[in-house]
């Protein structure tokens, strides 16, 4: 382990709300060991930044990893040319010309279609009967396993999320998390079966056109329903969620002061669904007098550097107005993250702007629950609107 100074954290309370802690870390111990995560946490904007490309030493190749143990060796636990080799490989199916061309008017039907069903209701859980099937959807049509209903795709991405965050070793959740991998297999299967059509934009076909092999192909496509199923459906749910608490925020919009993407770039900047990235030290290297050793375990605290106020001022506040430019919502660098302009057409210029448009005067009805480190998210959003247009 490094000798970074050691930091004890209560781990239930840390997933309850890790912000003061992020706080208290950064002020006191910005690079420290969490003996009840087993890891090095960086949590400083300046210290994540000048060392998250630095991937010959911070190596994203973790053979021993849970995400690579669980899933299988994907593109984001690789390094250098075979990372990159695998990225070009897939961007056919997430570049900025596909998701205009092929996947917005998919996400806009999509979109609209769950809308609708929603017609003759006046109160449900938003974050399963809208943000939930929104993104669920989306994703089945961009990894092309039709054949996969959205609640088993649900269940499948919550329990590898769980799996990769699986730090304290439960046995129940590692179980679970194997048998989600199994479903998206026996579906992947089934996939593989059917005829490749030549217009067919999705990872499974992109992938099968590119020459890869299936061990490749299942473990890129277990990553995207990993991370393409719970960050859009909890950031559609939690800017929701922070519009209609911050309704200032939500005039600024309507008012033609700030956009949509303004709105979904802050909430990801200060809630950051993807909290962390995990990197395995390659070699011995000494920064800010910390010693890291080969084979230590570092986290990349994202969300913790998203509300750094040397960077951003008053992080802790929701502000639509807010230069985001320095957030780390995406990662940076190599492994910024495939599926970003994917997600801002399916949130920004989609999920939001048609939600409220179409639900009339809706009003959270209950406390809003949110919980997490590594990834963090709502748990619910309980509504009711006059009507749908």
């Amino acid at each position: 382990m490094s000798d970074a100074p050691v930091y004890d954290i209560d781990v239930e309370s840390f997933w309850q709300d890790p912000y003061p802690v992020f706080a208290d870390m950064r002020a006191n111990a910005p690079i420290c060991f969490v003996p009840q995560l087993g890891a090095t946490l960086i949590n400083r904007h300046a210290d994540v930044s000048a060392n998250e490309k630095n991937t010959k030493v911070f190596s994203s190749w973790q053979p021993e990893g849970l995400m690579t143990v669980l899933m299988g060796e994907n593109l984001m636990r690789k390094d250098g040319k075979a990372h990159m080799d695998e990225r070009r490989a897939i961007y056919p199916s997430m570049s900025p010309q596909t998701v205009k061309n092929v996947w917005h008017r998919q996400f806009d039907a999509i979109t609209r279609g769950i809308i609708d069903g929603l017609a003759n209701d006046q109160e449900s859980d938003l974050f399963w009967s809208f943000a939930m099937p929104v993104s669920g959807e989306c994703l089945r049509a961009i990894i092309g396993l039709p054949n996969m209903a959205v609640d088993e795709l649900n269940r499948v991405s919550q329990g590898m999320i769980d799996g990769c965050a699986n730090y304290t070793g439960d046995p129940d959740v590692e179980a679970n998390c194997h048998n989600c991998t199994a479903s998206i297999d026996t579906h992947i299967d089934q996939a593989l079966k059917l005829p490749l059509a030549d217009d067919d934009a999705s990872l499974l076909a992109t992938q099968l056109r590119a020459g890869m092999t299936e061990e490749q192909i299942r473990a890129n496509i277990k990553l995207s329903i990993s991370g393409g199923q719970n960050e859009p459906r909890d950031a559609i749910a939690g800017a929701i969620w922070a519009l209609l608490t911050h309704p200032d925020q939500l005039e600024l919009i309507r008012s033609g002061e700030a956009s949509w993407l303004n709105a979904f770039e802050e909430y990801a900047r200060w809630i950051s669904p993807i909290g962390m990235s995990p990197r395995r030290i390659a070699k011995a290297f000494t920064y800010e007098g910390v010693t890291f050793e080969p084979e230590d375990r570092v986290f990349f605290m994202f969300s913790s550097a998203n509300r750094d106020d040397d960077v951003f001022d008053n992080p802790d506040v929701f502000d639509v107005t807010r230069d985001i430019g320095k957030s780390l919502s995406f990662g940076a660098g190599p492994h910024y993250c495939a599926g970003a302009w994917a997600s801002r057409t399916m949130i920004a210029d989609i999920a939001l702007p048609q939600f409220f448009e179409r639900f009339q005067n809706p009003q959270i009805t209950d406390e809003v629950k949110f919980g997490g480190w590594a990834f963090r998210g709502p748990l619910n959003l309980p509504c009711r609107w006059d009507a749908i247009k």
